[in-house]
């Protein structure tokens, strides 16, 4: 039986990645970043069954199941019931959401297992769920100053033409469609690992047991800034918004961000920069 976590940390690395994908066709319907959603789901739903075929190999009564492998179960009919319903419909939120909360339910069952053994020896197993959680942040994090960058070049470019006002450097520039995708697709990769790392904080908190945490300003900021990015998306999917009004949203929701990032950690009881 493995009990070294670093094949469920691929396993939710894995996951992590056909979420990107599902959500990306979500925004814009998009079959290659479907079929590689579904490729990677598939395979994340692979290696769980070859974990259970393991377990039921090694136990003779049923009966005498774990509450790890109760919940794993659980978790691995939550994803088979993503695939079979992304197979025969096209209902790609509720494909995303319904693995947005079986990636949590995963995530607390290895990482509340007492068995279980964290990859670096001097780690316990609270670190490496805070590993998880902090790297998928910040590659958020990253996401969105990319997409800052593209929405201040799009206003940048926007005002340029606007006052007719060109020159030989600006031909080197991409043009306004082009930044304003970019922008568009960095904040589509950020929200949904932002949002898969906010469920690995609520795991985090749950296992502590210090339910005051959830009321901490760095958790509830974080929630602000991911309704800003969700209504970013919105307004370019739903209210078609125009391109210069998307670039300021956008650098005002990355200003959200920084807030909570600096504001956050100096406020936060349990994410303290100084």
């Amino acid at each position: 039986m493995v009990t070294q976590t670093w094949l469920y940390d691929a396993i939710l690395y894995i996951y992590t990645l056909s979420l990107l994908f599902y959500f990306s066709d979500f925004v814009g319907p998009n079959r290659s970043a479907k079929r590689m959603g579904t490729g990677l789901l598939s395979f994340v739903w692979i290696l769980q069954t070859a974990y259970l075929f393991f377990s039921l190999y090694s136990h003779t009564r049923l009966i005498a199941f774990s509450r790890f492998e109760t919940l794993f179960i659980l978790s691995w009919l939550l994803v088979a019931v993503s695939l079979v319903i992304n197979r025969f419909f096209r209902i790609e939120l509720f494909v995303f959401l319904i693995n947005v909360f079986g990636f949590a339910i995963l995530a607390l069952n290895i990482f509340s297992n007492p068995q279980m053994s964290p990859t670096l020896a001097y780690w316990n197993i609270n670190d490496e769920l805070l590993f998880i959680h902090i790297s998928l942040a910040v590659a958020s994090y990253v996401a969105f100053v990319v997409s800052a960058i593209f929405s201040g070049m799009y206003l940048f470019l926007h005002r340029m033409l606007k006052e007719k006002r060109w020159s030989q450097q600006m031909q080197r520039l991409p043009s306004l469609d082009t930044t304003d995708k970019y922008g568009f697709f960095a904040a589509v990769v950020g929200v949904p690992l932002l949002l898969l790392s906010l469920s690995l904080g609520i795991v985090w908190i749950a296992l502590e047991g210090n339910y005051a945490l959830f009321f901490d300003v760095k958790v509830l900021n974080s929630w602000f800034v991911l309704l800003a990015y969700f209504f970013y998306i919105f307004q370019r999917m739903v209210l078609k918004a125009p391109g210069n009004r998307l670039a300021l949203w956008n650098l005002a929701a990355f200003v959200i961000t920084l807030l909570n990032f600096v504001l956050g950690g100096v406020y936060s009881t349990f994410h303290p920069w100084a």
